[in-house]
């Protein structure tokens, strides 16, 4: 009886999730629910300082931290021409006061959330994984980049406005992050997920 029930409940789901009224209400509920799920077991997760494999988070945080500051470092010298100085894992740039503005590329600063995030929510959600295989090594490329971005943003931000780090960090380029993760997370949906089933009708 009960697995009866369940069996006619799945096909319910189904029936509705194939309803195109339905459909991207689903997707979008679905991507909600991922997201947040994953932000908590997260936290949860950090409370417990990542145990059993703490050591090897440590190590991550610390390997990632070095490529994101060699990277940012990279970009402002060779693509914006900026002067700027370092000092271990700061960037400091010459701002409108005449004083240095310093951005610090903590462990804390790197990818390694969001790259989580991503897997989580790519390895959970429908879709072909022929295409998965290729389209979520891509996506953990694109929010290495977007983390670059964000630490020269922040960078270049401080030379005209040096007393809103917090603004810039806090609001706009973290808001600026999730925004790509969710482009992407709509491209697969459109482009790979619901493309697909236009094509096999």
């Amino acid at each position: 009886m009960d697995i009866k029930l369940k069996d006619l409940n799945i096909k319910k789901i189904k029936e509705l999730y194939q309803d195109k009224k339905y459909t991207a209400t689903i997707d979008v509920g679905l991507f909600i629910l991922l997201i947040f799920s994953f932000h908590f077991l997260y936290l949860a997760w950090q409370s417990l300082d990542f145990s059993p494999i703490s050591g090897l988070i440590d190590k991550l945080f610390i390997s990632a931290s070095e490529m994101l500051f060699n990277q940012s470092c990279w970009v402002l010298e060779h693509i914006f021409n900026v002067d700027f100085v370092t000092h271990q894992h700061a960037i400091g740039v010459i701002n409108t006061n005449d004083t240095y503005s310093f951005v610090n590329v903590a462990p804390e600063c790197t990818s390694l959330k969001q790259w989580l995030h991503w897997l989580f929510l790519m390895l959970l959600f429908p879709g072909p994984w022929k295409h998965k295989l290729w389209y979520i090594p891509l996506g953990l490329v694109v929010i290495e980049w977007i983390n670059v971005v964000r630490v020269v943003g922040i960078t270049l931000c401080m030379i005209p406005f040096p007393a809103h780090f917090d603004f810039f960090h806090d609001y706009f380029f973290k808001t600026l992050f999730y925004l790509f993760i969710f482009i992407m997370w709509l491209i697969w949906v459109e482009v790979f997920l619901h493309n697909k089933e236009k094509i096999k009708k």
